[in-house]
């Protein structure tokens, strides 16, 4: 494929690094400006081929025949910058299969990056009818003040209502996204999940929205003080495609709580769960309250962009860099819930039946597409080869069958599927001992997306798998010695959204605890601290920013605002000018000589 080159007329090509989408959009109407008028069969426009922003790492400048090959750029790494050379882009050979791709907008070229958004539905709203929408849902917002609690009650119940009417549409729409969702795991973990989020902040909200009285000290008295919780305004919501609606649905539930709007960016990878969403906002509410924002890359890519009074992102790291970058242009705050790798532990006096199926319950749901599945297990060396037997009973038990089974879920796409078979592959390769745990034998063809679980036992930290997110039905299995060497293992890696810790023994509990720092931890469990209502939820460092759910979802979405009353009488006047004896004897009591 080659960017920048129209039917052979040369480019001058003008590249902005991405962290300046705002920037880069009104400052450069025209990266792409053919040197003469002949366009390209497919460019939408006569002369000009817009884009708006991309990450030049992604990509190698390769020097049109007619320049010095001492001009050449390669794959340059530098700060926010641009320049301008005539010049072929062509992608490098990762990018396809990096998670940058997902932001990049496409091209008018003859043959785009083969990407798996390339299928979603092409865009329905552009960048400036973005900010218009923004604007007008702003002024709406400031014009209507702050919302009392039943407009917020009212909100919710719209919300509810319209969840309610759609539950099976959005069933249909997500299994259809996937090839095959299971049908029950989509009622328990995003229908149920959002009801549950809903009616948590009905029942909480009065309380959250109590104006909550500081002490003064004494030496104000007289006077008091308050902090008032306050919408922040707008927010903006983006939304990744394993759980496409409740990612969706249960933010929005406390950004409505907060007395906020919202505009939603669904997945373009699940456009059937985006048109449902966009069809439950017009139905149940105004088009100044909620809107729902379909379309490809490069509508994500501008939404991010926009001047959000917060912005929420669920998705992976790297991607997630790319949109706090997008946000720290009009300085944005942001709660990104990002991912990585969750560990389970598994102590010595834990019956590893019992853990063996919880894990490969929390590995399985979903087919493995969830951000605090278990990445890898982590077992005492001496109970390695009944952990595996253990994990294969587990599995038969589960699900006996796996290619027409509708409780077993098919990898997204294929070019996820690709990955996960890459990964397996690789391991094979390895010294790893790797198990298709396969109850039935079946052959599951590539094409319907069905990817058996797999145990990958002690495998080499040098696999992409040990060094990835694996998001699928891939298990590494790694003995450990001791649970401080455990413990270190953890800690030797990026901080993870999610842990996990089987253990009966107090101690051994308190110890994995206190001793590593992750997003949450559920104990022996996996997945269900995610089902607490009343716990907040979020990642640290690399595994996100920030938190919802709880009464710290409404907080994240609410200015906290500072009050102070003063008292009619009060003795403010002596610390005004001119300064006397007075002011000297206060100072002398309060500070000292």
């Amino acid at each position: 494929m080659h960017l920048g080159r129209h039917g052979g007329t040369n480019l001058t090509v003008e590249l902005v690094l991405l962290g300046a989408f705002e920037r880069a959009r009104k400052q450069v109407a025209r990266c792409f400006r053919l040197r003469d008028s002949k366009p390209s069969s497919r460019c939408s426009q006569p002369a000009t081929c817009l884009l708006r922003y991309v990450q030049v790492d992604a990509f190698e400048c390769h020097l049109d025949e007619d320049m010095n090959e001492d001009a050449i750029m390669s794959r340059p790494r530098r700060a926010l910058t641009s320049w301008r050379m005539p010049c072929t882009l062509r992608p490098c050979p990762s990018v396809a299969k990096s998670p940058l791709a997902l932001m990049l907008p496409p091209m008018a070229t003859p043959n785009p990056i083969p990407e798996a958004h390339d299928e979603s539905p092409s865009s329905d709203a552009k960048p400036v009818d973005l900010i218009a929408t923004l604007a007008r849902m702003k002024d709406a917002q400031r014009k209507g003040g702050t919302p009392t609690y039943e407009k917020r009650i009212e909100r919710l119940d719209k919300l509810l209502k319209g969840l309610l009417v759609h539950k099976d549409d959005f069933v249909r729409a997500i299994s259809e996204d996937f090839g095959n969702r299971s049908k029950h795991e989509t009622l328990v973990a995003e229908v149920f999940t959002t009801i549950q989020a809903i009616k948590h902040c009905r029942a909480h909200m009065h309380e959250w929205m109590e104006v909550e009285p500081r002490p003064v000290s004494w030496l104000f008295a007289p006077a008091r003080a308050e902090v008032i919780s306050q919408p922040l305004g707008v927010i903006g919501i983006i939304a990744p495609w394993n759980y496409p609606m409740q990612l969706a649905l249960a933010p929005l539930a406390a950004a409505l709580a907060a007395g906020n709007r919202a505009m939603i960016k669904p997945s373009e990878l699940t456009p059937k769960t985006g048109e449902m969403l966009a069809k439950l906002a017009k139905e149940f509410f105004a088009d100044d309250e909620l809107v729902v924002v379909t379309g490809g890359a490069d509508v994500g890519a501008a939404f991010s962009a926009l001047p959000f009074d917060h912005l929420l992102f669920t998705g992976s790291t790297r991607v997630g860099k790319i949109v706090m970058r997008a946000a720290a242009e009009n300085l944005v705050p942001v709660t990104l819930e990002l991912g990585g790798k969750s560990p389970t532990i598994i102590g010595e006096d834990f019956p590893i039946d019992v853990a063996a199926t919880r894990v490969m319950y929390g590995k399985c749901f979903n087919a493995g597409q969830t951000c605090i599945a278990p990445d890898y297990v982590m077992v005492p060396r001496a109970q390695v080869e009944r952990f595996i037997e253990e994990c294969k009973a587990a599995v038969a038990k589960m699900l006996p069958t796996l290619k027409s089974n509708p409780d077993y879920t098919s990898i997204v796409n294929a070019q996820h599927y690709k990955r996960l078979a890459g990964y397996i592959e690789e391991a094979k390769k390895s010294d790893a001992k790797v198990i298709e745990v396969n109850p039935a034998k079946e052959e599951l063809p590539a094409e319907d997306h069905k990817l058996a679980p797999t145990l990958v036992i002690d495998p080499p930290k040098e696999l992409a798998l040990m060094n990835e997110e694996i998001f699928g039905p891939i298990l590494p299995v790694i003995p450990y010695d001791k649970l401080d060497d455990a413990i270190a293992y953890v800690n030797d890696h990026p901080r993870p959204l999610a842990l996990y810790f089987f253990g009966y023994d107090d101690d051994d509990v308190a110890n994995v605890v206190d001793h590593t720092i992750s997003g949450g931890v559920s104990i022996n469990e996996t997945l269900m601290h995610f089902a607490q209502e009343d716990l907040p939820f979020g990642g640290v460092g690399p595994s996100g920013i920030g938190h919802y759910h709880a009464r710290e979802g409404f907080d994240a979405f609410s200015k906290k605002k500072p009050v102070f009353y003063q008292a009619r009488v009060n003795g403010a006047g002596l610390l005004r000018p001119p300064y006397g004896k007075t002011i000297d004897l206060a100072l002398r009591f309060l500070v000292g000589k």
